[in-house]
């Protein structure tokens, strides 16, 4: 038996010189939710360990993840249904909260990157990605909103625009929207292949940004498709996407191997809130150990293809990987 696998296994050291992928930090971009009073800490109870954070306190959390190496962020907004319209108005508005707390992080720690939220669900009255006329979903008109959004983030200094709306031609129409006013350096990361997924849950309560009506299965991709998402990457590559993504991320791994497998851009992965809240839960009943299955999960979404991980672990995870 000339071939004996084991002999690569024999010790820790040598299991580690051999290992075909590690975890880093820097592979991580932390979800942030935010609100738009000063000193909120409110406890997502859905998502353990998550908060919506005011404006100020924000600041403090960004503060001790730089401490701990976490150097990339993504921002979603809490907002007050009073503030929302059918339009999104709010959105691109001179006194939106969301933006204001760009600036104020990217004037604090101007070292970090910053990446947004584009869709009109977190602003819009009917709680969908898109402009809703008569039940339905509207594509075109729901364009220049998106655009009027990324070009607020973009002057506010957000570094990553990240689209998450899944109109047809967006990527397009947002790049030449940051261009025509000079951004020619802020990212897109496009939400190529975002599934109508059961995954959700958890993160639509920390954002009170359910559909009123319907569901979002006419713009968000079919969970039983995989041949579209390569589609939709190279539609959105084609277009002016600087990274493309797959959400979620666990439950979609051929995925994030398959669009690896076809594009040079970085693939990213959003390790969902369903995603997350599914350990915690295994974890608190004992049934599973905490720490060894999240790092094993984000390994395993590294293995498939991932450059970067969008997750809820990014903090837990680098406490110990440091």
């Amino acid at each position: 038996m000339y071939q004996r696998p084991r002999r690569n296994r024999k010790s820790q050291a040598i299991r580690n010189m051999v290992e075909e992928n590690k975890l880093s930090i820097h592979d991580f971009i932390y979800p942030l939710f935010v609100t738009e009073n000063s000193d909120d800490k409110i406890p997502i109870s859905s998502m353990p360990n998550c908060f919506r954070w005011g404006r100020e306190l924000i600041l403090k959390e960004i503060e001790s993840c730089v401490a701990l190496g976490i150097e990339n962020f993504v921002l979603f907004p809490a907002v007050d249904d009073a503030k929302k319209d059918e339009v999104a108005s709010y959105s691109y508005a001179s006194d939106n909260f969301y933006l204001d707390v760009i600036r104020s992080i990217k004037e604090r720690f101007p070292q970090v990157s910053l990446m947004s939220d584009v869709a009109m669900d977190p602003y819009s009255s009917d709680g969908h990605d898109g402009l809703v006329k008569n039940g339905e979903i509207l594509n075109d008109p729901t364009l220049p909103i998106l655009a009027k959004m990324s070009v607020a983030q973009a002057q506010a200094g957000i570094d990553i625009i990240g689209p998450s709306d899944m109109m047809d031609g967006r990527i397009g129409y947002i790049r030449e929207a940051l261009d025509d006013e000079g951004f020619t350096n802020t990212s897109i990361m496009s939400y190529s292949a975002k599934y109508a997924s059961a995954y959700y849950g958890p993160f639509r309560d920390a954002l009170d940004s359910a559909p009123k009506s319907g569901d979002k299965k006419t713009y968000q991709m079919n969970p039983a498709n995989k041949r579209e998402a390569i589609l939709e990457a190279m539609l959105d590559a084609e277009q002016g996407a600087d990274f493309l993504m797959v959400k979620p991320a666990l439950a979609y791994l051929d995925v994030i191997h398959v669009l690896k497998e076809n594009f040079t851009l970085p693939i990213t992965a959003y390790n969902v809130s369903g995603e997350y809240a599914m350990i915690h839960a295994a974890a608190e009943k004992g049934w599973l150990n905490y720490n060894d299955v999240m790092l094993e999960t984000l390994l395993s979404i590294k293995r498939a293809g991932a450059d970067a991980i969008l997750t809820y672990f990014a903090k837990d995870a680098a406490r110990i990987l440091r």
